[in-house]
C-alpha cells in the first residue's frame, strides 16, 4: 500500500550539532514525524513545571517529565550532514550488524540502529522513487533473526546502478515508520526521506558487482558512510 509523505516539524533555537557560523544563529531541528511524541511530553513537563511554584509536590511529576522530554528531543535531533562521496552511503545511523549474499547476486548490508541513534534515514543514491510500500508484520527485536518479518516499508530506488532496493524495518520498540517521499519523487544522494521511531534496522541491497566497503561491526552515519568499494 502506498504511503504519502509527512509533514515537516522544526524548532527555532541553538544547534549541539554544528558549530556556530558567523552572522548565523544555529539552530535545532527536530525530525518530522517526531510531534505525536515529544509535543504532549514537553507539554506534560512545562505544566508540572509551572506547577512546582504552587506546591514543591509536584516535582514529583515535573523531574521525570523534563527528563522524558530532554530524551525525546535528543532521540528525535535531526543533525546536518556533510553528504559524504561514494557509489552508496549508508542510509542510517548505526552498527553494521550483518552482510550477506543474496540468491539473486546482491548483497544485503544490515545496519541496526539503537535508541541513541539518529533515527532519521537518507537516500543511498541518488534517483527516481519507484515505489515506497507498507508491509505489515510482527515487532520482535530488530537484531533478532526473525526481525525480517517484521513491520516493514519497501523502497525502490531507480539509479545509475540500476535498481536499487532499501527497507526499512521495525523493531520491539519502533512501532512506526514515517516516509517523507513518495513514489515519482526525484532524490538526492543523502536527502532526509523517512524516520524510523525508536530502535530498528534499515537494509541496503548492493546490486551484484558493487564490492561491499563495510564490515559487520562497523558503525555507520546516514549520508555519510560509504557501502561499496572502487
Amino acid at each position: 500500500m502506498p504511503i504519502s509523505p509527512s509533514p515537516h516539524t522544526s524548532v527555532p533555537g541553538g544547534d549541539p550539532f554544528a558549530a556556530p557560523t558567523a552572522g548565523r544563529r544555529p539552530r535545532v531541528t527536530i525530525a518530522r514525524g517526531a510531534t505525536p511524541w515529544f509535543a504532549p511530553t514537553l507539554a506534560t513537563a512545562a505544566v508540572t513545571t509551572a506547577l512546582t511554584r504552587r506546591s514543591g509536590k509536584w516535582a514529583l511529576a515535573a523531574v521525570p517529565a523534563c527528563a522524558l522530554g530532554a530524551g525525546m528531543l535528543w532521540f528525535f535531533r535531526d543533525p546536518e550532514r556533510e553528504i559524504g562521496t561514494g557509489r552508496v552511503i549508508s542510509p542510517a545511523d548505526g552498527v553494521v550488524q550483518s552482510i550477506d549474499a543474496w540468491p539473486d547476486g546482491r548483497t544485503r548490508v544490515a545496519v541496526f540502529m539503537s535508541p541513541l541513534n539518529v533515527h532519521v534515514n537518507r537516500a543511498p543514491l541518488p534517483g527516481t522513487v519507484t515505489s515506497v510500500e507498507h508491509v505489515a508484520g510482527g515487532f520482535v527485536p530488530a537484531f533478532n533473526k526473525d526481525s525480517d518479518q517484521n513491520e516493514r516499508v519497501v523502497w525502490h530506488f531507480d539509479t545509475e546502478l540500476g535498481d536499487i532496493e532499501m527497507v526499512q524495518i521495525a523493531g520491539a520498540v519502533a512501532r512506526r515508520i514515517v516516509p517523507y517521499v513518495s513514489a515519482g519523487t526525484k532524490v538526492e544522494q543523502g536527502e532526509r526521506i523517512g524516520l524510523i521511531r525508536f530502535g530498528s534496522r534499515v537494509d541496503t541491497y548492493l546490486p551484484a558487482g558493487v564490492e561491499v566497503g563495510v564490515e559487520v561491526g562497523q558503525k555507520t552515519t546516514a549520508g555519510v558512510t560509504r557501502l561499496d568499494r572502487d
